[in-house]
């Protein structure tokens, strides 16, 4: 987006050459038309020799195929024949007897014509199919017969069989129907005389330029040649060129024309397009919100945008051909702007672009965001850099302002949390308190009697430090929970975090007539979690809930059920029989300041759905099956691959500070 000077838009002598270049654009389309029609004949050439060899290679195969086809089938009808000999003592010596084996009506059904049975003076025993007289009959005649056929013969013992079949349902038979749409299929013998042929007319055909390919049967059939020949005439290369020459040479004639065409009306529009160019982009770049900057490879500056001015106060007269250091960087941090401008012009500016400082000329510092591009001419050649500048100060002052009014609600929360804390610590120590108190006054009294038992003093001694390591525990875990800076997660057994958190308010629980019932299922997998946070949790709920029946005035109960929860997570309630949430939802429960108890602060529940949340689970509410409340919790299952990873994640350690 610079502004081009009138005498860059005026045409010269550059421009004049190129109009010239572009005029001469006519001889593209002759030269062209040379290259497609020498392309077309060494295409046409070197396409038909690999189709002709294709199709060779093809028949070849073809042939190949068939032929061990035919010779299998052959191998089929003489090995059936065997089996006719092997068992022909059996046979009863007449036509009748012998037209009723299961091997002649089989064959006879397949390619036998006949089946001839001759003695050892090769006098005809049987004769089938028992067409005309045997008197007189030769041996020639039953061998060949009328039409052309052959033969197989089996010498068995003394005796002889003779089958006949036609070779021509040999070919039609053995030879798959697809071959003999695409080949004329003959047996031929050694002199090229057809002996049979899939078609009606066995006629030798006269070489026509067809392919054709002979390959020798053998075994039961020697002398006799398997022959295909190609049913595609070919196609003269004289028929089919001309066509593509004439298309090609109209298709060329046309883009010519078009081309042609186009160049007139692209020299009568250059001139104006380029001072249109220039017009528009002068236009945008003094519009435009951003600021805009050029410079070259060696920071020099090249062209400045309005905008750009107004945000540094200086003219664009000033700021053009200046090279570092700019004026409108800050003293102070001059040497840190001159490596970061060296670093930039050596092409490492960051591509998300970076902020840096800057000073107004009325002396006011504003806060800006660069990002910088390369500049690329026609050639693809760098020629310097574009920068797109905009100015961040206000959006800085709003962060600002954002920062100063979150830490004022954090240390609001942070106070009313340590309130919250500082509460259940009170109630925690005063059941360990209250028995060391009890046992102090019984060894009291104890030791006031002459008398007194020894281990009794002694029992109570070790109950009373007991108590004393209890409440020391309670607040080395309540100092831990407000110390620690995130959740310290472990593999852990959600069931067991449970039953220890009951043990802790279990005294509470007895005074106010509150039974517990578990209903914790079997064989559940560990959980990933802290398991100080998640006893805590546990305690409140616990608590909260033998808060709502004490309001009732009498006892109630408590159940306590843990269960799996969908792929992945383990799921823990706490009901009760007291007067339940009056369709109050979780979200109004958590909320801050938000109570039900009269001397309440309402941070309970929003602590222990943050704690859950930060474990990546979930916290619900609604009614128990006991017709009180019921309050659920979802914790994910320990992997031990997928939770490594997560426990140095950046993540975990954001929302917890959050919650925090």
């Amino acid at each position: 987006m610079f502004s081009v000077p009138d005498s860059v838009v005026e045409p010269h002598a550059g421009a004049v050459g190129g109009g010239r270049a572009r005029r001469s654009l006519w001889v593209v389309p002759l030269v062209a038309s040379i290259a497609f029609v020498t392309g077309v004949l060494v295409w046409a050439y070197r396409t038909e020799m690999d189709e002709q060899t294709e199709r060779r290679s093809t028949m070849i195969a073809d042939a190949l195929s068939s032929e061990a086809q035919l010779r299998a089938r052959l191998d089929t009808e003489m090995a059936r024949l065997e089996d006719l000999g092997r068992h022909l003592a059996t046979v009863p010596r007449n036509a009748a007897g012998l037209a009723g084996d299961p091997v002649v009506v089989e064959g006879l059904r397949g390619l036998w014509l006949s089946v001839t049975w001759l003695d050892s003076n090769n006098r005809i025993v049987a004769h089938v199919p028992d067409q005309q007289p045997l008197s007189g009959l030769r041996i020639k005649d039953l061998v060949d017969g009328p039409g052309v056929s052959s033969h197989l013969t089996l010498q068995a013992g003394g005796e002889r069989l003779i089958v006949r079949y036609s070779p021509a349902l040999l070919l039609r038979r053995g030879i798959p129907w697809w071959l003999t749409r695409k080949y004329d299929v003959q047996l031929v013998d050694a002199s090229e005389q057809v002996i049979a042929s899939v078609d009606e007319v066995p006629l030798r055909l006269e070489s026509d330029g067809r392919l054709s390919y002979m390959v020798l049967v053998g075994g039961n059939m020697p002398g006799a040649y398997l022959e295909l020949t190609s049913r595609e005439l070919p196609l003269p290369l004289w028929r089919t060129l001309p066509l593509v020459l004439i298309g090609g040479f109209l298709a060329l004639m046309l883009i010519s024309t078009v081309l042609l065409r186009r160049q007139v009306r692209q020299i009568t529009r250059a001139q104006d397009a380029w001072r249109t160019e220039a017009a528009w982009r002068q236009a945008m770049g003094d519009s435009a919100l951003v600021g805009l900057r050029a410079r070259d490879l060696e920071g020099r500056i090249l062209y400045v945008n309005r905008t750009f001015c107004d945000m540094v106060g200086l003219p664009a007269q000033v700021l053009v051909g200046l090279m570092p250091p700019m004026p409108y960087w800050p003293p102070e941090v001059a040497d840190e702007m001159a490596l970061r401008n060296q670093r930039n012009l050596e092409g490492h500016a960051p591509r998300e672009g970076y902020e840096s400082l800057w000073r107004h000329q009325d002396g006011r510092l504003i806060n800006v965001m660069v990002f910088e591009s390369p500049l690329i001419d026609a050639r693809g050649k760098q020629t310097g850099w574009m920068g797109s500048i905009i100015d961040i100060t206000a959006r800085k002052q709003l962060e600002e302002r954002e920062r100063h009014q979150a830490e004022a609600m954090a240390y609001q929360s942070r106070l009313t949390t340590l309130g919250e804390v500082a509460s259940a610590l009170a109630h925690q120590l005063n059941q360990p308190l209250t028995a060391i108190m009890g046992y102090n006054g019984g060894l009291q009294r104890m030791l006031g009697n002459p008398g007194y038992d020894v281990d009794a003093v002694r029992n109570a001694l070790k109950n009373q430090g007991d108590q004393a390591a209890e409440a020391g525990r309670i607040v080395r875990r309540i100092r831990e929970f407000l110390t620690r800076r995130g959740p310290q997660r472990e593999a852990c057994q959600l069931d067991a975090i449970a039953r220890r958190a009951v043990e802790l308010v279990q005294r509470d629980l007895k005074t106010r007539h509150i039974q517990v019932r578990w209903a914790l299922a079997e064989d559940l997998p560990a959980v990933y979690a802290d398991p100080i946070l998640v006893e805590q949790v546990l305690i409140n709920l616990v608590r909260n809930a033998a808060d709502a029946m004490g309001v009732a005035g009498h006892g109630g109960n408590v159940r306590i059920a843990s269960a799996s929860a969908g792929q992945g997570f383990v799921r823990l309630d706490v009901e009760d029989d007291g007067p339940g949430l009056a369709d109050r939802t979780i979200e109004q429960l958590s909320a801050p300041f938000y109570s039900t108890k009269a001397d309440g602060m309402g941070m309970g529940l929003a602590i222990c759905r943050s704690v859950i949340e930060v474990h990546h689970g979930g916290m619900d509410a609604g009614k128990s099956s006991l017709g009180g409340a019921r309050f659920s919790f979802t914790l994910p299952v320990f992997d031990p691959v997928l939770n490594e990873a997560s426990l140095a994640g950046e993540d975990a350690r954001a929302a917890w500070e959050s919650m925090e």
